[in-house]
Order: structure tokens, then sequence, then C-alpha cells
């Protein structure tokens, strides 16, 4: 097909800002090039806010015809947690007919190069970051996020998430010639010679399986590393978060196809209700990556199951926080406030079990009871949420109905230090707003432990007492290496309890957050600086992003012939 976006066009649009994220994860610096301001987005042909909720109501009741081959139905049904029916259809797809037409356009893509195909990668994300609103909108009622949240998490950040993936996958792809003269000297006889050629090449096809919560941050680092490998991807959304990644997969289609590469390198699989096809796709013998986000006894059954596949998973863990003591007791109560309500609790970093010495801690405002710290803690939320306006802001909205029974059975495990109260949303009067609920827990007691023990994704957190700060380590310890976590926080101003915090996440590979408490949270990782996960315990088996992340995504092939 003839190409209107040619390879120098791409490298010149592109080469600056691969060269510039390439730096930034060698640095580890500060640096986006996608704006996280809404007022920054309108000028050079993207779309501002009035625009991109247009194109979102425009899509509202439509077919999305993404042109894929083997489409033999229209499947959709997504409601918003808001309350707003979306009534858009998608392709479902006949894999038999599907998964061939994607391989047949991975050859001309293996020999693209390393080079080509990430530029073709970023042109991608361009495309998407002009439709940022329009994408937030999307994320906001699939996932339930605040719109703000909405727009930073699944716009910019998602953004800088692939661009990250794309950045170690040159590098990973790089890190051999293409080519090499090699000479063996034979003393008196004449030298061995040979040229060696070396080609980095595709698994086979990608399978990104979609979560709910965060359709687009944890399906870009995935779907980016998998085709920037030279890999056609096959996009399986969660079935209550379809549009935002059918609208990745246009743009990403669009693309290709612009650039002279077959479109069905990338596709969309849309399920019937109930079909569960994520369990058809992950056993096919075409699919030999998958990335998946989710339960961890989906995640378990992957890496047991898709044996012919390399999976790459994000499960479930427990996160915890150790009080000791603190030289900032406010600024430790409100990094910690936001930190449990930010949308309602329903991320994986979340922090679930607050661990508390029984005799208290010891602060700048004098020692404070394991009491007065939950209570104080309480109140900081409640005066946090207090508004209803900033509630409806921070918290977001429950997205689905499995999260509210969860917060609604919490209030009978223990004592309850903070209630949880609904909120109304004036724009939004169908939406599940709940603020946070702090449930009091014993770490001795043998009756408290299966609830402190398991996740409890959602806006509920346990306030754990427990014997002594070495108490506190004892379970975390305990806690990452059966359950996971993939945060974990700790205030302590005595160097003895740090080290000992800091060891165990170590000796457990758990990301640790000291001290927070200013605008930065334990829940908050940033793109090209920090690693989402560690992959080194049951959490995940992953980190987002490593070289680890992207280098088992390709083989390198090797020829060689005499000189």
């Amino acid at each position: 097909m003839a190409a209107e976006l040619t390879a120098h066009q791409l490298i010149d649009r592109h080469r600056p800002t691969l060269d510039q994220a390439l730096e930034t994860i060698r640095t580890r610096a500060y640096w986006s090039p996608h704006p996280e301001h809404p007022k920054a987005y309108g000028d050079n042909g993207s779309l501002d806010m009035a625009a991109g909720k247009a194109a979102f109501d425009a899509l509202l009741g439509t077919r999305l015809d993404l042109d894929q081959p083997g489409t033999d139905d229209w499947v959709g049904g997504e409601v918003s947690p808001y309350g707003i029916e979306l009534g858009v259809t998608y392709p479902h797809a006949d894999v038999d007919v599907l998964l061939p037409a994607m391989r047949a356009g991975q050859k001309a893509w293996r020999d693209a190069g390393a080079e080509l195909r990430a530029m073709v990668c970023l042109e991608i994300l361009k495309r998407i970051a002009d439709r940022t609103m329009e994408f937030a909108q999307a994320v906001m009622h699939t996932s339930g996020q605040a719109f703000m949240m909405a727009f930073q998490a699944g716009g910019p950040h998602a953004q800088d998430r692939g661009l990250e993936a794309v950045a170690y996958a040159y590098v990973e792809q790089v890190r051999t010639p293409d080519t090499a003269e090699w000479t063996k000297p034979q003393g008196k006889r004449d030298p061995l010679a040979l040229t060696k050629q070396f080609t980095p090449v595709p698994r086979g096809i990608g399978l990104v399986i979609g979560c709910n919560t965060f359709p687009t941050w944890n399906g870009y680092p995935g779907l980016f590393a998998s085709l920037a490998t030279g890999n056609a991807v096959l996009v399986k959304p969660h079935p209550r978060a379809v549009l935002p990644l059918a609208l990745t997969v246009q743009a990403a289609r669009a693309v290709l196809a612009e650039a002279g590469f077959d479109p069905n390198l990338v596709a969309l699989a849309g399920e019937r209700p109930g079909e569960g096809i994520a369990k058809t796709l992950a056993t096919r013998p075409e699919i030999r990556i998958i990335d998946y986000t989710g339960s961890t006894s989906f995640g378990d059954w992957l890496e047991a199951n898709a044996r012919q596949a390399h999976v790459f998973t994000e499960k479930a863990g427990v996160n915890a926080v150790v009080l000791e003591s603190t030289d900032d007791y406010q600024g430790m109560l409100s990094n910690l406030a936001f930190s449990l309500s930010l949308y309602s609790g329903q991320m994986c970093t979340t922090p679930q079990n607050l661990l508390i010495p029984r005799d208290g801690i010891r602060t700048d405002q004098g020692a404070k009871s394991y009491d007065e710290v939950t209570a104080d803690l309480a109140r900081a939320v409640d005066g946090l949420l207090g508004d209803d306006t900033r509630a409806n802001a921070l918290l977001g909205a429950i997205v689905n109905p499995d999260v509210k029974a969860r917060l609604e059975a919490a209030a009978g495990l223990g004592e309850v230090a903070l209630a949880s109260r609904e909120v109304t949303h004036p724009e939004f009067p169908d939406a599940t707003v709940r603020t946070p609920v702090i449930v009091k827990l014993d770490g001795a007691k043998p009756e408290d432990e299966a609830a402190y023990t398991s996740e409890c994704f959602g806006p509920v957190s346990f306030a754990v007492a427990v014997d002594s700060a070495g108490h506190a380590v004892e379970l975390l310890r305990h806690s990452i290496r059966e359950k996971g976590a993939m945060t974990v926080g700790a205030y302590t101003t005595d160097p003895e309890v740090e080290e000992a915090v800091r060891e165990v996440c170590l000796e457990e590979a758990a990301q640790l957050s000291l001290n927070l408490t200013g605008g930065v949270y334990v829940n908050q990782t940033a793109a090209f600086s920090d690693f989402h996960g560690s992959g080194g315990n049951p959490a995940a088996n992953a980190a987002l992003c490593d070289g680890a992340f992207v280098a088992n995504r390709f083989r390198v092939v090797e020829v060689r012939r005499e000189a």
C-alpha cells in the first residue's frame, strides 16, 4: 500500500521526542511531552474541553466500525458508572479469520526495523494526544473516575506510559548491532571470517486484556511494548470499558495504514455479554504474548494455562503503610487522607492497611495514641470530603456493584472509625458516590487476620493495631510475601525503623515511599522515573516499565555468511 507518511517524515517529526525519552529513562528525571492541564489543549490541532465533550457525545449510540476482517456481529452494552448508557457497538470477530489476517502484516512490520516502528508508535500516541479530551470523557464514563483524574490518568499519564514502553523497547532492540564483521586468527593459516546479521523478530501476536478502572493507563504499556518490538496486537477490553481502547485501536489502524503498513497489525476483540473470550483467546497458538491487569484468580489462571505465551500480569496485592513516628503530623494526615480518597480507593496502589502501634506514635505535636491517630485520620478524611463538590471531584463514582458490596460489608468487620456516606452528584444523580470507610482491627487477634490480609478493593482501609514497630515490620513482610503489594508507605523519624522497613521492601521486592507529607502520594507514580510494581512479589510479575518488560517480546535471530 502507498504510504502517506514516509519514514523520513516520521523520523523528522518524532526522533527528538524519542531521544528525550531515552535520556529521561537514563536519568530518571521529571519530563513529559504531554501537558497535564486542560488549558494546554485546543492548540496545534488538539481538541479542547468543549470539542472533546462534543466528540464523545457524537459517539453515543453509534457503531464504531474499525473495518476489521472477520467481523461477524456487533456488540456493546457499556453503562457509565455515572448512569449514562453509552450505546456504542463494536465489531465482534471470528478469530479464525481475524488472527491470520493480523499475522499477514508482520513480515513488513518486522523488516521496518526498530527505529521506524518506534516512530510509527509515537505518531499513534500523537494522534491519541490530539484527542485527549475525547479520551478523557471515554475514560470517565467507563471507569467512573472524576473528570480531572480521567483526563490526567487516562490521557497524558497513560500516553507517557506508552511512550516509556516504546523507549525501553527501542533500547533493547538496538543493544545488538544490525551487522558485525567477525574475524578469528588462525596462526599461519588464513583467518576465519564471517559476516553476521542480527534481526529482532517478534514472538507473534500480543493479546492485551484490558481492565475496567484504568483502561488506557494499564493498557498502553503492553500494547506499545509489543507493537514496537514487531508484534501484532489484539486488544480485548474489559466489557464495561471498551470505548477508550476501541478509540485507541481506531487511531493505531489509521496511522499504520498511512505509514504503508497493514492496519490489521492492531485489532479489537469485542465480546458478547457473558462470552468470556479472554480464556479462548489466551490459549490460541497464535497468541504469544499476554498483558493482563485484573483479579488475582484470572491472572493465576493465565499464568498456569496460557503456556504458549509469555504472560505479563498485574494482579492484586495488599498495600500497607507503617506509622511509627513523624515530624509533620498534619502533613502525614493530609497526605494519607488524600491517598485513601482518590478515585474511591479503586486503584491497585491505594493503601489498605495502616499499621499503627497500639501504644501510639511520636509526632511533632507530642505523643499520639492509636485511638487518637485513627480518630485524627478519620477527621482529616472527613474534612477533605466534607464539601460535596470537592468530594465528587476526588472520589469519582463506584465502578461496579462488587466494590459497593465490599464497602458495605467492611463496616461489619470491626469498630468503625470513619463511616462511609453517600454523596449526591449534581450532574449525574444516578452515580454511586461513597466516601471511604476506616475500620479498626487488631493485628494480634487471629479473628481479624482474614480481613486485613485479603485485598478489599475499593474505599476501605483498616487501622491495624500492632504491638510495636517491629511487629508492624513483621506483618509487612508476611503480607508482601504472601499476598504481594504494589506500594508500601512508611512514616518514621527513627533511622533503625526506616532501615528495617527498607530492608523488608528490598528483600520482598516492593516499591517504598517514605514520609510523604506534601503533594506526592503513595498511590501515584510518574512515567520515565517511577517503577509501577516490581515483578518480584505476588501482586505482579512485571514492572511498568523496565527492560524485562520489553526484552522477551522479541528474539534476536542471527544469519552468518562467510566473508
